[in-house]
């Protein structure tokens, strides 16, 4: 119904999208807070919390890629009840004792998500911040 297609790079919400969010990168798009990219965790860190995340959850991993102190994961989460594979990409990269980080969810069916998106990035940023 909706094949996985993997971002190799970090996407962008278009300007009118409904079923997008996004933080970071200059990019920040329908976000419930105003998170800050900067992570007082070092990058290994916030990666850890981030494969935890993933474990804790079961999410299939597309792309999961790290050099020289920067991670790359591309990701499919599913939406509750209608169960629709939505894609997820988290950038994280050294800054010395801190990281940036960029975070993009995106529903693949569907002109909106009933704030889905918006909503997940809020958990993702929490469980990346779990030891700070």
């Amino acid at each position: 119904m909706a094949p996985d297609k993997e971002f190799d790079t970090m996407p962008i919400c278009a300007d009118d999208s409904g079923n997008c969010a996004h933080l970071g990168g200059g990019d920040d798009y329908r976000l419930n807070e105003p998170y800050s990219s900067i992570i007082n965790l070092t990058a290994d860190v916030v990666y850890d919390n981030l494969n935890q995340y993933l474990d804790d959850n079961g999410w299939d991993i597309l792309i999961d890629e790290s050099t020289d102190g920067t991670h790359y994961v591309h990701f499919v989460e599913v939406t509750p009840f209608w169960l629709f594979p939505d894609d997820v990409v988290v950038s994280i990269q050294d800054s010395g004792d801190s990281c940036i980080i960029e975070i993009h969810s995106e529903s693949r069916l569907g002109s909106g998500d009933i704030g889905v998106n918006p909503a997940r990035i809020d958990d993702i940023y929490s469980a990346l911040l779990s030891n700070e």
